[in-house]
């Protein structure tokens, strides 16, 4: 079945005249059978993009959220308020406290902006698992991915509260699978999870060994010198054909794959469309 993923919120805005960026993340999945949303951004950008790429969100039934940080959360409610009820696939810990530290030494919240029974007086349906799950046929949620990478370490400047005393281990973070005739094709919210995690996991939890794309947030932009070797070297061994990266990718990483990867990298801005 054809797919086609656009790039809604993003930081950085590519040629559509009149969409702006955000940080923050949020991508259309469109096919025959319907069409649903990953992540919804900050809230800022999320209606606004979709109306100047002239997509209607009133037709997307269910909104995936790959973990609970107020940029891939925040446009939930402008959503609701403005297309209607939705069903809301998430991991049972997105409403966790979060916060995360500045230079000052100050904690600031960065979880989701709305509390569960707000949302759900708003008309979300949710539908919440820690499970890998088909969610419809062909297209897979990863649920809590398995940490088995030694490099992939997680964000040490994330807590879970705001004395910055417990680390955030985001077990929330999930991504979607699409399994296509040319392999799995991986959407990424943030993939606090790790790559290297999250495509050995959906590897084996689809029994599909091909992976021919990632799109979406690659946390390379906070990871250590030696993370991002040893994910270059395995995105060669897994022999991904495309890297789309957006969002939290960050600058020297992005630079860094085009370098070693070239023709396979491509920066996945607001607008940006891969067809499947």
């Amino acid at each position: 079945m054809k797919c086609r993923i656009t790039i809604l919120c993003d930081n950085t805005v590519g040629p559509v005249s009149g969409t702006m960026g955000e940080h923050g993340f949020a991508a259309l999945v469109e096919r025959e059978d319907g069409a649903l949303l990953f992540d919804t951004g900050q809230g800022l950008t999320l209606l606004h993009n979709a109306q100047r790429m002239h997509k209607d969100l009133h037709r997307v039934e269910r909104v995936i959220l790959s973990h609970g940080h107020y940029d891939h959360t925040g446009g939930l409610w402008p959503l609701l308020r403005s297309c209607g009820p939705k069903e809301v696939l998430a991991h049972p810990g997105v409403f966790a406290p979060r916060y995360v530290g500045r230079d000052t030494g100050e904690r600031i919240s960065v979880g989701i902006p709305w509390d569960e029974e707000f949302l759900r007086g708003q008309r979300a349906r949710f539908n919440l698992s820690d499970q890998f799950r088909e969610i419809v046929p062909g297209l897979f949620l990863t649920g809590e991915v398995p940490r088995t990478t030694p490099f992939e370490t997680g964000d040490a400047g994330l807590s879970c509260d705001e004395a910055g005393c417990h680390a955030d281990p985001l077990c929330d973070d999930q991504s979607l699978i699409i399994r296509t005739e040319r392999g799995l094709v991986l959407l990424l919210g943030c993939c606090h999870a790790g790559l290297v995690n999250t495509i050995e996991w959906a590897r084996e939890a689809t029994g599909v060994a091909g992976i021919y794309a990632v799109i979406g947030g690659t946390h390379l932009g906070f990871c250590s010198p030696r993370q991002l070797d040893e994910t270059v070297a395995a995105l060669r061994r897994f022999d991904v054909r495309k890297i789309l990266g957006s969002h939290c990718t960050g600058f020297q990483a992005a630079a860094r794959l085009a370098q070693e990867l070239p023709g396979r990298f491509h920066p996945a801005y607001v607008g940006y469309t891969l067809e499947l």
